[in-house]
């Protein structure tokens, strides 16, 4: 076996998504590049900076045998760094799209592993592995929650950062389904900033619901709902289409390189609907949810779909760990 450190940018959603890991933990301080120049990007270039120095100082003394990359600009520091002292790098590009950091990242690896194949040719130059997205294992429990048994249950969740417009547009749409005497009810997943408001309005209005700024229980959540209405981030799409849970998926519209676009575009061909924000009203989607009230077999057909979809790679966490150990050399 080997020893796995984790290295992290510190950022508050890396700290809620790692309660269950009881290994090492090394924090190196990062930002993103914003789209246009401007004194943000001279500050993330000389935060990345001092991150390689950071990370090289560590790994200096404390060489790792390999670094897996996950992308995010967490990433850039632990790969310069490794790069200068020649320890193999392998990057793991979880979107259709790559990022900017993979991007940016991939010519000082080894290889790339991919989450779909149709990413292999954004890699001109650079080995891939097609691997698939690595998810999380759940058990077919249902969550423990004041829920009605006969009534339809949506899952909201705008991702791990949350989505303020997503949230007011899904909250309003449930609330006149709610007041039409509509058997719906919702788990909404609120990010920290809307909780307060999103509980107070459902509340106030008498919908049943459950509400939270963040889940560490999203197996149970899924096994829950009926339908799900998200962002497209690749790890939701993956652990929905996993879980044969049916979702309306609106990417976000400024995602970097519109990569939450392309992956529900893929998706739809796994089965899930999809929205631009641009087009996603209030009264747009009152309508589509009384569709799907009324025609029980549109929701059959999407399950049958997913359940027919080989876009999840079960194995996908064994065939990443597989590709690194190919990539330390003998000696090691």
């Amino acid at each position: 076996g080997k020893e796995v450190v984790l290295w992290l940018s510190g950022r508050n959603v890396e700290k809620l998504t790692i309660h269950d890991w009881n290994g090492p933990v090394i924090l190196t301080r990062s930002m993103g590049l914003p789209g246009t120049f401007s004194l943000k990007t001279v500050r993330a270039v000389m935060a990345m900076a001092h991150s390689m120095y950071e990370c090289f100082s560590i790994m200096k003394n404390h060489p790792p045998e390999a670094i897996l990359a996950m992308g995010g600009y967490g990433s850039v520091g632990p790969v310069l760094a490794g790069k200068i002292l020649n320890i193999p790098i392998v990057l793991h590009e979880a979107n259709v799209v790559p990022g900017r950091a993979i991007s940016m990242l991939a010519p000082l690896a080894k290889t790339v592993a991919i989450s779909f194949e149709a990413t292999a040719q954004y890699f001109k130059h650079t080995q891939t592995v097609f691997t698939g997205f690595p998810i999380r294992q759940f058990a077919q429990e249902k969550l423990d929650a004041p829920l009605k048994p006969d009534y339809f249950t949506i899952l909201v969740t705008g991702g791990s950062q949350g989505a303020h417009r997503l949230n007011e547009i899904t909250s309003e749409a449930i609330v006149q389904l709610h007041n039409s005497k509509k058997p719906v009810q919702v788990i909404h997943i609120t990010g920290i900033a809307d909780e307060k408001m999103i509980r107070a309005k459902y509340e106030a209005s008498g919908v049943t619901h459950v509400v939270y700024p963040f889940s560490t229980e999203m197996g149970k959540i899924y096994y829950t709902a009926h339908f799900a209405i998200t962002r497209a981030g690749a790890g939701t799409c993956m652990e929905l289409t996993a879980c044969k849970l049916p979702a309306l998926l609106v990417p976000l519209p400024y995602a970097p390189r519109d990569h939450q676009t392309a992956n529900a575009r893929i998706m739809q061909t796994a089965g899930h609907d999809m929205v631009p924000e641009s087009q996603l009203t209030i009264q747009w989607l009152v309508n589509y949810i009384e569709q799907l009230l009324r025609n029980p077999d549109k929701l059959r057909q999407m399950k049958q779909r997913l359940s027919a979809s080989n876009i999840v790679v079960p194995d996908a966490a064994e065939r990443i760990a597989m590709v690194v150990m190919k990539n330390i050399p003998p000696y090691k």
